[in-house]
């Protein structure tokens, strides 16, 4: 799918490199890039930087970095590692402003549809304890589906949990009106997965499009979107279209990355609207980092200017 930079296949196969990976763990420079980027890789880094942020006026969703499991153990790893940070976030008095988000595929999604369940309905029942919620992240197409079939069933019980749409399939639009009812929490991302023409728009333009559609038919049903976004131009239109739409700040939110766009993440904030921050942690880093970069092409030079700096 050509939305990507040039740099995007290097950058990729250099997340599969020890090597590499070595350097930008040890290298002081680099590692200061990473934290830009990452939290940390325990739980207690995790907690520290969701409480500044919260300091700050931002809300937080955290992601405990992992996907594609294929064994059941490290399924079970990543549950618990859930089970920990948010027994911290009740401990430390951050759970009404901090919540995670999970990807089913780490929780044995790829092999076993009904073990991701299980151990997700783990996770939202350790998070309603707490008094968070959870957000199911979307992956690739091929777990479209599937996504949607867990999250109808965690709704069953907790109806509170997120879901998450990409604006470049062809399908979303479609998605969104069906998730647009009462008390329903949607994320809408533009999505970062290579994905065939057949089920994905082929350019940014229509990108774009089926993003603010998407964004119209959220608007105007009785759910809270979250719009997933750190294009100024999508921001701008959303703040318009929340306002045609009669929404007072609140009743939806923005939504970043860590380390993306930090000052408009705050003056979004000074200027009342609702901001969560994409926060991941976890010894899971470097894969997460370089998928990072390979998506915009000013993270790749930000982290090259790094490396090569002697300062």
């Amino acid at each position: 799918m050509p939305l990507v930079n040039p740099l995007r296949s290097l950058i990729l196969a250099a997340a599969g490199n020890d090597a590499l990976r070595r350097l930008v763990a040890t290298t002081p420079i680099s590692r200061d890039v990473v934290r830009r980027f990452v939290a940390g890789e325990t739980t207690a880094d995790a907690v520290a930087v969701a409480r500044d942020l919260v300091a700050s006026g931002l809300t937080v969703t955290l992601d405990h970095l992992g996907e594609d499991t294929t064994d059941k153990a490290l399924a079970e790893s990543a549950v618990q590692a859930y089970l920990d940070v948010l027994e911290r976030l009740r401990e430390e008095g951050l759970a009404s402003r901090v919540e995670v988000s999970v990807k089913l595929s780490a929780l044995g999604q790829v092999f076993d549809e009904r073990l991701s369940l299980d151990n997700a309905a783990r996770i939202c029942a350790a998070a309603e304890q707490a008094g968070t919620t959870v957000t199911l992240d979307m992956e690739d197409h091929t777990t479209t589906d599937s996504t949607l079939r867990v999250l109808a069933e965690l709704r069953r019980t907790w109806p509170g949990t997120g879901a998450v749409l990409q604006s470049y399939l062809r399908r979303t639009r479609r998605d969104a009106q069906a998730l647009a009812g009462p008390g329903s929490r949607v994320r809408l991302c533009k999505g970062a997965y290579a994905e065939p023409e057949s089920v994905a728009f082929p350019t940014m333009h229509e990108v774009d499009r089926s993003y603010v559609q998407c964004a119209n038919d959220l608007l105007a049903g009785e759910g809270y979107p979250m719009f997933a976004t750190h294009d100024p131009r999508l921001i701008e239109i959303l703040t318009e279209q929340a306002r045609l739409h009669e929404r007072a700040p609140g009743s939806y939110e923005f939504q970043m990355l860590h380390g993306v766009r930090t000052e408009e993440q705050l003056r979004l904030s000074s200027a009342g609207e609702a901001v969560r921050v994409y926060l991941p942690y976890g010894q899971e880093w470097y894969g997460y980092l370089m998928r990072r970069l390979a998506e915009r092409p000013a993270n790749t030079a930000l982290f090259l200017r790094a490396l090569t700096s002697r300062r």
